[in-house]
């Protein structure tokens, strides 16, 4: 049985704290940790602690929804969704995989920019990948790059690690480039950035992705993605699509 945490949320000064910017308390030991949720690489390394904050507290539902809305756009065309060779860009700690393989994806490679990400998915759910590679999408090397197009990628899919740093620009338009014209990508952002308002990078990119007809929608659905520490509902945006052609690095 995994061991259950003793995890207290700050209390005071919620209001001025970003989504982002948000952190918990694991208690024990004599004294009490500080650590963001935003810290993968702590979370990472204590069995049971990501899924206990983000799933039991907080009520993630973005690998269920995500997996779902690519399985309703693949199922408006004549593809078969088993047979998709997914990239799952941001992995983690596998959780989006193992959701994937309930929906009958057969081919799995993870990537992802920590170390503490891969040995808790071998540590967790060994078997869920044929590969999982840990790297930086900002700085792959020509030997790497080949490797991963051997893969023959027709499917990628990144589940809440677009828009907040953890996933930079370069490295969303790196992996989404080694996916063949044609085939699937998947992806959830927060509401937000698809506001007009909104310049930052990531939010340009995408709405240029698929306002300039990078990608095709076949699915769009707002839902909550969790909630946040308060307890209010954090929305985003599922999306599933075709792709068309790659986008200019």
């Amino acid at each position: 049985m995994i061991k259950r945490h003793r995890i207290q949320f700050p209390k005071d000064e919620l209001t001025n704290i970003n989504q982002d910017e948000a952190y918990f308390y694991l208690q024990g030991s004599g004294s009490d940790r500080k650590i963001r949720f935003h810290d993968y690489d702590e979370i990472y390394q204590i069995q049971g602690l990501y899924e206990q904050i983000f799933y039991d507290r907080l009520k993630c539902t973005s690998p269920t929804k995500v997996a779902t809305i690519l399985e309703s756009a693949v199922k408006q065309s004549q593809d078969s969704f088993s047979e998709l060779r997914v990239l799952d860009l941001g992995a983690g700690n596998g959780m989006v995989g193992e959701e994937l393989k309930k929906h009958g994806i057969s081919r799995l490679v993870g990537v992802d920019i920590i170390s503490e990400a891969y040995e808790a998915t071998i540590r967790d759910r060994p078997g869920v990948y044929d590969a999982y590679y840990v790297e930086d999408f900002t700085k792959l090397g020509p030997e790497r790059r080949d490797e991963l197009i051997a893969w023959q990628f027709d499917c990628m899919v990144t589940v809440a690690a677009l828009g907040f740093g953890d996933i930079p620009t370069k490295a969303f338009v790196e992996a989404f480039n080694l996916i063949k014209n044609g085939g699937w990508v998947a992806f959830n952002i927060k509401d937000t950035f698809f506001d007009i308002s909104d310049e930052s990078g990531f939010s340009t990119m995408i709405r240029e992705l698929i306002f300039a007809k990078h990608v095709d929608i076949y699915c769009i659905e707002r839902y909550r993605h969790r909630l946040s520490i308060e307890g209010k509902p954090l929305f985003y945006f599922a999306i599933a699509g075709r792709k068309n052609s790659d986008f200019p690095v």
